[in-house]
């Protein structure tokens, strides 16, 4: 079809079964690296199995397009390993990330391996084989420490209003800097997005995965709802081409909050501070105002006892709801000093526990608002850092592909643990399949349980400390459940305590460091 609308036929195949060409084309086109188009037929074709013939072919269309590459991750930091995908590569003789050159460290023809060199800033990937250049077909992101700025929260998307839901088995991407609302207050040059996911089901959810636009999927999830509820979680999500990807296993709606995006270091960027989990609010047994009541703006001045200072201007939370007379619609919460804002921090449609990370923006007087919508709750906060300018002990966000630091149903002999995991040795991150740097000093975790049966709660800590009374997630129903946890770590290492019997999986998606 030409600019102009005029439409040209270039092949019909035949209606019939036992066309050699094929019949009945189905599925979507692609562009291979090649500069081909793909695509498949189910019907015709010479391929036979006894006496039926007729099980479709692979064709392809020659447009004259030229052939590219295309980079796995797309993004990294410099010294990272990449692989660049692609046809007929094996003459290859030099390969450059934007115009700085690379080293080759393997090459089978379709896929090389490569380093991103020191020096390289972001832009394309070029690959030198004989006859011509290649040329990637995104951009190649080189990250760097990248700092908060934290941001009132705010509606990005709802499926039930634009779009509608995603269908299982499906991905859907989303440009952030062009949503409405408050996409236009986010810029292009944002490196990564503080998010609060949020899914309607239609039905039981297997699970959820959300990563950079243009990245192959990870093999992680995001979350799991697997009896159909309405579930949250919190995730910091690369900002490769400016959007993020979200695959459901099963049909549902998506809800994406925001509260802040990290950028590079500059004017208005807060470093990260890291704190020993703590325990700022408890309103069981009367204690810290008492009982949350339903449709009421309750405020938190936070305070200094777990060593959050008055110069901060965001805060890592973990907030736990504990519904006092049944279902918990949602629970919002918000800097104090400006109007209620149109998202969800968590949801509770059991009544049961839940439990969900969150980086909220300091409000005034250091305040922060918690409004239930439609029942009562008891609220728990504890808080593992804080955000706030550059100084001594400020630490930076590195971003790095999601990848699964550990799972207990591989151990051994993939049995449930309960008490402390490990104990004492903990669980070695930098020694894990996803080896970060040894300058880390907190984590970006996805946590996810998978009990056989009601599990209290899990606590997530730096080996080395003593326990504290927190708690990162919990399971009374024994269903799956994930969260989001920043854990601060010493020595590398992190403990694990489990209430009751479970298995755990802990996926990372980044690390703060100097």
């Amino acid at each position: 079809m030409s600019p102009g609308g005029a439409y040209n036929t270039l092949y019909s195949f035949c209606a019939l079964s036992n066309c050699d060409d094929g019949s009945s084309p189905s599925g979507a086109l692609f562009q291979a690296t090649d500069g081909n188009i793909y695509g498949a037929t189910s019907g015709g074709g010479t391929g036979c199995n006894g006496s039926f013939c007729g099980y479709g072919v692979v064709f392809k269309l020659t447009t004259g397009l030229t052939p590219f590459v295309t980079l796995q991750p797309t993004s990294g930091l410099v010294g990272s390993t990449v692989t660049i995908l692609g046809t007929n590569l094996s003459g290859a003789t030099n390969v450059s990330f934007n115009g700085t050159p690379a080293t080759i460290l393997t090459n089978t023809g379709t896929a090389i391996t490569t380093t991103v060199p020191a020096g390289a800033t972001t832009g394309n990937v070029q690959v030198s084989v004989p006859g011509r250049t290649l040329i990637s077909d995104t951009d190649f992101q080189v990250l760097g420490p990248i700092q908060l700025v934290p941001v009132t929260p705010c509606r990005l998307v709802d499926t039930r209003l634009t779009g509608g839901p995603i269908p299982g088995g499906t991905a859907r991407n989303f440009t952030v800097p062009q949503l409405a609302g408050c996409g236009s207050g986010i810029p292009a040059s944002a490196a990564a997005y503080a998010l609060n996911v949020t899914v309607v089901p239609h039905g039981p959810l297997g699970y959820l995965t959300i990563w950079p636009q243009g990245e192959i999927q990870p093999l992680v999830s995001t979350m799991n709802s697997t009896d159909g509820r309405v579930k949250a979680n919190a995730a910091i999500v690369p900002a490769a081409n400016n959007a993020v990807s979200v695959y459901v296993s099963d049909t549902t709606d998506v809800i994406l909050d925001i509260n802040g995006y990290f950028a590079a270091p500059g004017v208005g960027t807060l470093q990260f501070y890291q704190l020993p989990p703590c325990r700022i609010v408890d309103t069981r047994n009367n204690m810290h105002g008492g009982t949350l009541r339903a449709g009421t703006e309750r405020d938190y001045t936070i305070p200094t006892n777990c060593g959050v200072p008055r110069s901060a201007q965001a805060y890592s939370f973990n907030i736990t709801v504990i519904p006092t007379r049944g279902e918990l619609d949602y629970l919002t919460v918000w800097p104090k000093g400006v109007s209620r804002p149109t998202v969800s921090t968590l949801n509770d449609p059991t009544g049961t526990v839940v439990a969900n990370a969150a980086i909220v923006p300091a409000g005034t007087q250091n305040a922060t608002a918690f409004y239930a919508h439609d029942n009562p709750t008891d609220l728990l906060i504890d808080v593992n850092g804080y955000f706030a300018p550059a100084g001594s002990g400020g630490l930076s966000l590195y971003s790095v592909t999601p990848c699964r630091v550990l799972d207990t149903r591989a151990v051994g002999s993939g049995q449930p643990f309960q008490g402390v995991y490990n104990s004492p040795d903990g669980i070695n991150v930098l020694t894990s399949p996803c080896a970060p740097p040894s300058t880390a000093k907190a984590f970006v975790f996805n946590a996810t349980v998978v009990p056989p049966s009601a599990m209290p709660f899990l606590t997530l800590w730096p080996h080395g400390t003593s326990q504290p009374t927190v708690s990162t997630l919990n399971a009374y129903d024994g269903f799956i459940t994930s969260n989001m946890a920043i854990v601060p770590s010493n020595d590398g290492s992190i403990n694990a305590y489990a209430d009751a019997l479970t298995q755990l999986i802990l996926d990372i998606s980044g690390y703060f460091a100097p």
